[in-house]
């Protein structure tokens, strides 16, 4: 999980390279290098999976069997909660779940997991927010707001909060959820003797990167389509 073998705890964003832009200074962090090869990542394997399939045959491969079995699982996912309106979001909650499992899985290649960034799932969590009351409106009109003020206006506060609460709750639960295993580890490998980080650590990557990766990318996804269906 992006950790330095050291004397000292290291589980900090650092930066990397800064440059400046409009009078202001930036910088690439290692949050931000971690995107790049996940997406360098995602973009390999999107490539792979559409040549694979375009030459697919009656007696699939390995890889052909393996995509295929993922997109019929992410389906069966999404049927089971948004139903007929699954094909509607199937796209972008495939999407997001393999960037956040890529993301969540980085530590395994000795980053920092970018989701261990609150920066990056507060972002996640408002387009989940964005789509959510957009469909809210789309199918609702004017009753998107007004169910507010349901089933008395003196719950109006509390059915706000609701709402704002949705999309801040799950960039939250995955940023924490990840921060953890970026501690841990860090903890383990900043503390320890170097000969203990050899080969002991991978119980703990096990746990922290896939074990808790896997399942946080399928709350996460599971949450999103859940929201969304709630305002079909």
């Amino acid at each position: 999980m992006g950790m330095l073998i050291s004397n000292e705890p290291d589980f900090m964003i650092h930066g990397v390279l800064q440059y400046q832009m409009f009078g202001q200074d930036f910088w690439i962090t290692t949050t931000t290098i971690g995107m790049w090869i996940v997406s360098i990542l995602i973009l390999i394997v999107a490539f792979l999976a559409n040549r694979t399939l375009k030459n697919a045959t009656d007696v699939p491969g390995t890889f052909q069997n393996v995509l295929e079995y993922a997109f019929d699982m992410l389906d069966n996912m999404a049927k089971g909660i948004l139903g007929s309106n699954a094909t509607r979001f199937v796209n972008y909650v495939g999407t997001i779940f393999l960037f956040i499992l890529f993301c969540n899985l980085s530590g395994l290649l000795g980053l920092r997991a970018p989701t261990a960034d609150f920066g990056v799932t507060f972002l996640l969590g408002m387009t989940t927010g964005v789509i959510v009351h957009f469909q809210g409106i789309k199918n609702h009109g004017v009753h998107h707001f007004t169910s507010l003020f349901e089933p008395t206006p003196i719950l109006f506060p509390i059915n706000l909060i609701g709402e704002i609460a949705n999309p801040l709750s799950i960039s939250l639960r995955l940023f924490a959820n990840l921060l953890s295993g970026v501690i841990i580890m860090g903890l383990w490998y900043g503390m320890m003797p170097i000969f203990v980080n050899i080969g002991i650590p991978a119980a703990l990557h096990v746990y922290c990167d896939v074990f808790s990766g896997a399942i946080q990318t399928y709350v996460f996804c599971m949450l999103t389509m859940v929201y969304i269906n709630d305002k079909m």
